[in-house]
Formats: C-alpha cells, sequence, structure tokens
C-alpha cells in the first residue's frame, strides 16, 4: 500500500511546501492539494514549488473538474509540470463540488466528464485527440505521463470510474461502503473488458494520532459534511435506497440542512452538527498507531493501493511522524511478508 497525504493550500504557501517536504521525509509517496481557487489559493503554482523542494513524491489536486478549468490547459499544466520535474503529477477528477458550488455552478455531466478524462489524458501523456472537431497535440511535449483518478460515490460516477479511469478515489475509509464501490467499480472495468486490477484504488480520509477521542472527533466531523455534500446529490437522484447505494451513506444526511463553503474542509466548520459520532469513526482513521494499522490493513485486504490522508486538523506534524515511524512501516513489512 502506497501512502498519501491531502493538503489545503492556505497561506502562506510554504507552510504547504513545508508539508509536503515533512510527509516525503516520512516515507509518503504522493502530495495531493484541493483545487478550489475561490476558497484557497491556487494549487498548481504550489505544486510547481513543492516539486522543486523535493525529490520523488507524486503531486497532484484532489480533486480538479472539468467545469471551472479548461481541459487543454489542465492538460498543458501537467505536461510542463512533468518536462521540468520528471512525470512526477497526478491527476484526481471529479464532476465538481466547492470550485463550482461557491459560484452557484453545478457538477458536470458523466458525458462531460467522460470526455475531459479522455482529452486531459492525452494531451498530458504527449498524443494527439479530437477537441471540438480539431485534432490537438502539444509540440513541445516528449514522453509525458500522466495517470487521470476519478473520484466517485454514486452509481453511474462508479461505473465510469471503471470504465475510463486509471484509478479510484473514495473520498471516506468505512470498510463497509469501501468493499461496495471497490466492487462496483471493478464489475463496470471487467464490463468494459477491461482488467480490474490494473486500476489503483485510493481511499481517502482524515487521519489523526491521538488519545482524545472526543477531540479527534471534533477536529474531523467536517469531512463527514463534506462527504454529505456528495451524498445528497446521490439521493435526490436515487433516493435513500436506490441503487444499491449503503444505507450507511445516506442515512446520517436526514438531518442536514444548510452548508457554508467558506468552512469546507475546515475544524472549524459550524455547518456540521448533523454528523453523528459513528460516522466520524467510521468515515475517518483515529486513535493510536495500532487503531489506524488495523484498519489500514482491512483496506488493503480489499483491494485499497493507496491511503491519502488529510491533515486539516491541529496534528499534523505528529501524525505525520508516527505514520513515518510505526504505520507505514508496518503496512509495507506485512505486505513484504505476505509476498
Amino acid at each position: 500500500m502506497d501512502f498519501g497525504v491531502v493538503l489545503q493550500t492556505n497561506p502562506p504557501a510554504a507552510r504547504t511546501v513545508q508539508l509536503a517536504k515533512l510527509a516525503e521525509g516520512h516515507g509518503f509517496s504522493h502530495v495531493w492539494t484541493f483545487d478550489s481557487h475561490l476558497l484557497w489559493e491556487e494549487p498548481y503554482v504550489i505544486h510547481s514549488a513543492i516539486l522543486a523542494e523535493t525529490n520523488r513524491v507524486t503531486v497532484g489536486p484532489f480533486v480538479t473538474n472539468p467545469a471551472t478549468r479548461d481541459w487543454t490547459v489542465t492538460a498543458s499544466v501537467f505536461a510542463t509540470l512533468n518536462e521540468m520535474y520528471g512525470n512526477r503529477t497526478i491527476c484526481g477528477i471529479g464532476r465538481g463540488d466547492s470550485a463550482v458550488r461557491v459560484t452557484n455552478g453545478k457538477p458536470t455531466t458523466m458525458a462531460e466528464l467522460r470526455e475531459s478524462i479522455h482529452v486531459i489524458r492525452e494531451l498530458a501523456n504527449s498524443r494527439p485527440v479530437e477537441y471540438k472537431g480539431s485534432t490537438l497535440q502539444f509540440p513541445w511535449s516528449r514522453g509525458s505521463q500522466l495517470d487521470v483518478w476519478v473520484a466517485a460515490y454514486g452509481p453511474m460516477a462508479l461505473k465510469l470510474t471503471g470504465e475510463v479511469g486509471d484509478g479510484f478515489i473514495l473520498q471516506l475509509a468505512d470498510v463497509d461502503i469501501a468493499a461496495w464501490m471497490i466492487k462496483t467499480v471493478k464489475d463496470a472495468a471487467a464490463a468494459a473488458g477491461r482488467d480490474p486490477e490494473s486500476l489503483a484504488f485510493c481511499v481517502a480520509a482524515p487521519m489523526y494520532i491521538g488519545e482524545d477521542w472526543d477531540h479527534m472527533r471534533d477536529q474531523c466531523r467536517w469531512f463527514g459534511g463534506m462527504v454529505g455534500n456528495h451524498v445528497a446529490d446521490i439521493v435526490a437522484k436515487y433516493g435513500h435506497h436506490g441503487e444499491g447505494v449503503p444505507e450507511a451513506l445516506t442515512d446520517y444526511i436526514e438531518r442536514r440542512q444548510g452548508y457554508d463553503y467558506n468552512t469546507h474542509g475546515r475544524a472549524e466548520n459550524d455547518h456540521v452538527d448533523f454528523v453523528p459520532d459513528d460516522i466520524v469513526d467510521r468515515f475517518c482513521i483515529l486513535g493510536s498507531a495500532s487503531d489506524h494499522i488495523a484498519k489500514l490493513e482491512q483496506l488493503r485486504e480489499l483491494g485499497v493501493t493507496q491511503f491519502a490522508g488529510y491533515l486539516q486538523h491541529d496534528n499534523k506534524e505528529e501524525t505525520l511522524r508516527v505514520y513515518g515511524e510505526t504505520v507505514i512501516p508496518a503496512l509495507q513489512t506485512h505486505v513484504t511478508a505476505k509476498a
């Protein structure tokens, strides 16, 4: 299992770069950042600084979308960073949440998401692509390599991920829900004639090393609110029990009454009182190193190939340290022993 860290690009940007360097030093392979240009600083500028000051981590957005950014510009960013820093980028993409909703926009359609993945991937891999009636290719790009991982929750998005994604991003660490979603993606991949085991499967959730459960829950409750935004869309489309969507994913949002994107992804979010403690415990990874290792081993057995931990809380450095010294070696040793 690989390990990533998910950062917000809050000022000062130097702090984000510092955390990225610390994560690399502790053995993390990926550094991801939020991508909402109105809520936080521009991530791609900071990605360049992270890549310049690190040696091996792969860097990308978690996640971008096809609505607020021109697809060809997005592809050009990745191809340029790859030319500068040696194929160390990755693209996480979804239909759009905070970046589009703060401008009163809507997530893109599945068709738009599918086409954008194709256009971005082909261009950023130095290949020609048909786009708006023209054949496009970066004449300056040679040997660029980019994987596109798709963030999804609902049945249609999961199906699309299996059909066209290089990887699947699931933003919650509930073992039962992860099992259903990973199976759905793998089944879709197989039905499309793809090898399901060729896809990457990334579970992302807040990771907090600590002993005070009340405090940890309060620091990470925002995550249940963030997930609830996507779940609300699923419920609106399928109902609380439609298309086999697990009840554990849908029932908790019944008390949801609104959401303020100005505190999106922040521990001080004041619109997440509807998120109960048991959802925080199920969706996040909290507690001692042994607690983290036990849950991560369950996820690895489901086929998860990367865990990406959010660090939007007050214990960033200590959590990174314990992961580097204890959690990551334990998971890697376990895999080596099985092999």
